[in-house]
């Protein structure tokens, strides 16, 4: 009889804390400290040790926020030992936290890579000054070279760094200059993403009063194609619309997400998606931490939003996240529409060869319209 080995999965767990709320940020965070920390980890550790999918190996561990390394370093440690208890680690899996250049230190980071930590993402943004105050962000650009610099110290030989660009008044030399400065850290790959004003944050009520002077559309992509051209003079290669490595360092954990891949999610408004007997599930846990640590401590329901999605839903999505790669896009089993096909193809959105498709230079300003186009 052949044994059987569940397949791996990539893991995801949820920290919703942070020193500060940033101005743009909209994702599940909460500027808490105190008890509140200690109780939701022990939440989320309780929650990790109870889940159904118990054994299955992890491929890649995630830890995100929020602001992982916000959390004292046992609490942190904790949240790993109990996911690598429970979700043994393939060989050579990937284990990222992200990190905000103003919560570490060498200590901090020592410990991390010693339990097994072996990629980092540094949330810097920018190496100016009056851009880091008024995103909200607590650290200073010096931070961000000694960040680096303590995490290759503890060991880490796979580090990311995040910038935001066509931010507030940011000019082009501007971001040239923090993109610049980024690579010459010498990390093995960056995270460029273009600043989205998101309902629901400070930033959007300042822009719907006009406080805030944003880069045109036609500046922002300029201030893109100088990414694309800075970061392949310094042989990073761009894999991904916003995500540039060294061949061999690109985010196995974010490849799984936009292969459209099983993920399971652990913490405070985590969000996973895994196949049933009935479909692909996803779910999303309660957001709150006092909400979501009641919840597992009485044992209540965590999903507060969950749908089992439907064969248009899964082709939209394997469109939309596949669209992304610079691999291209498998047409394989993907339904279509043809005059959306024809219409992308006739813009220089796309190009089409051995039934994969590809956006162009042009069309990577319009991924979201082309997935739109493209499906049924």
């Amino acid at each position: 009889m052949t044994a059987y080995y569940p397949k791996p999965v990539a893991i995801y767990i949820h920290t919703p804390f942070c020193p500060s709320k940033c101005g743009y940020c909209d994702f599940n965070s909460y500027a808490m400290s105190g008890d509140i920390m200690a109780r939701t980890t022990a939440a989320t550790i309780k929650e990790i040790k109870s889940s159904p999918h118990k054994g299955r190996p992890a491929k890649t561990i995630f830890i995100g926020g929020g602001t992982p390394t916000y959390l004292p370093t046992d609490q942190l440690l904790a949240i790993l030992e109990a996911v690598t208890e429970t979700h043994p680690p393939i060989t050579d899996c990937e284990i990222t936290s992200e990190a905000n250049p103003g919560t570490i230190d060498f200590p901090k980071f020592d410990a991390m890579f010693k339990a097994g930590f072996n990629r980092l993402s540094l949330g810097a943004q920018s190496f100016q000054t009056h851009d880091l105050i008024q995103l909200g962000r607590i650290h200073a650009p010096t931070h961000i070279v000694q960040a680096v610099q303590t995490a290759k110290s503890a060991g880490f030989q796979n580090i990311n760094i995040d910038l935001m660009f066509a931010l507030p008044g940011q000019s082009l030399k501007a971001w040239q200059t923090n993109l610049q400065t980024a690579l010459e850290l010498k990390t093995q790959h960056l995270s460029l993403y273009c600043l989205t004003i998101e309902p629901n944050t400070r930033f959007y009520r300042h822009n719907l009063k006009g406080m805030l002077h944003l880069p045109d559309d036609v500046k922002q992509t300029e201030m893109y194609d100088i990414a694309i051209s800075l970061t392949k003079e310094h042989n990073l290669q761009q894999y991904e619309i916003s995500n540039f490595a060294q061949p061999g360092f690109e985010s196995r954990h974010n490849l799984a997400y936009w292969h459209s891949e099983e993920y399971l999610a652990f913490g405070p408004g985590a969000v996973g998606c895994y196949f049933t007997d009935n479909g692909k599930y996803r779910y999303t846990n309660l957001k709150h931490p006092d909400g979501y640590s009641t919840a597992v401590e009485q044992n209540l329901p965590l999903h507060f939003e969950s749908e089992t999605l439907t064969d248009e839903d899964n082709n939209f999505e394997r469109i939309m996240m596949g669209l992304r790669l610079n691999d291209g896009l498998p047409t394989t089993d993907l339904h279509l529409d043809p005059k959306g096909l024809k219409k992308t193809l006739d813009r220089n959105w796309i190009t089409q060869t051995d039934q994969k498709l590809t956006l162009t230079k042009e069309g990577r300003h319009f991924c979201s319209e082309v997935a739109i186009l493209l499906s049924p």
